[in-house]
């Protein structure tokens, strides 16, 4: 029986806290994801779906509640703590990168992510002919544009990029936040294919958020749907 690598219980979370704008958006929610798990979540806009996500990867802390990451409370910990068992793929193709660093300079910060920081020579031209090999089996053109500013990609491109850096340390969780969802037909496409193969070659544990049931019953073990709460007068 595989071990949850998620656990949550009875978390609520409140945006505006303290205001006259307070409102709960997420309320005694409890989820259990089991390691090699890909659930794909669905709902309405409001219904909490990003808010899960910024819960499990820290920039969101709950009113009440606790999470566990592989075993570890993390409920008190913040994003740079948790990064070490996360990684996330954002809407917006220009979230996870750094615009004035070369492809290539993005790959090596990826790769050396979660390691111990110190002095010493970076060692980039050393891990280029990595860096060709890996961007080899991607689509959109990588592997000729190792030397290109990423601020200089498509979108595409990028986003391309950015789901191989959020994977290259095989993450214990991989959260994707409509990571398709400003791309164009074909390339969201070419993404979610590249999803899908890299997912069940690296055997990771997903959580991805879809506005499209045909996307969320094709992928995935697992389809989890969150529903509005409404607001009582």
């Amino acid at each position: 029986m595989s071990e949850n690598i998620l656990e949550m219980q009875n978390v609520t979370t409140c945006v505006n806290e303290g205001t006259s704008e307070e409102k709960e958006i997420l309320k005694n929610i409890s989820l259990n994801v089991k390691r090699g798990d890909f659930i794909t979540l669905l709902g309405t806009n409001g219904a909490g779906k990003s808010t899960l996500l910024n819960v499990i990867n820290g920039s969101l802390s709950p009113r009440s509640g606790s999470l566990k990451i592989a075993g570890n409370d993390v409920t008190k910990l913040s994003v740079v703590k948790r990064a070490r068992f996360i990684s996330q793929v954002f809407q917006d193709p220009k979230a996870g990168t750094a615009p004035r660093m070369t492809v290539a300079e993005n790959l090596l910060l990826a790769k050396r992510r979660g390691q111990k920081r110190r002095l010493k020579l970076r060692g980039l031209n050393n891990a280029l002919p990595e860096f060709s090999e890996l961007t080899k089996k991607l689509p959109n053109g990588l592997s000729e544009r190792l030397n290109t500013f990423t601020g200089d990609l498509s979108g595409g491109q990028r986003q391309t990029l950015s789901f191989l850096m959020a994977t290259m340390g095989n993450p214990e969780i991989l959260l994707l936040d409509e990571h398709t969802a400003a791309l164009d037909p074909k390339t969201s496409q070419q993404l979610m294919e590249l999803t899908q193969n890299t997912i069940e070659e690296k055997q990771l544990t997903c959580i991805m958020i879809t506005h499209h049931l045909k996307d969320a019953l094709k992928y995935g073990n697992r389809m989890i749907i969150l529903k509005r709460r409404q607001n009582r007068a």
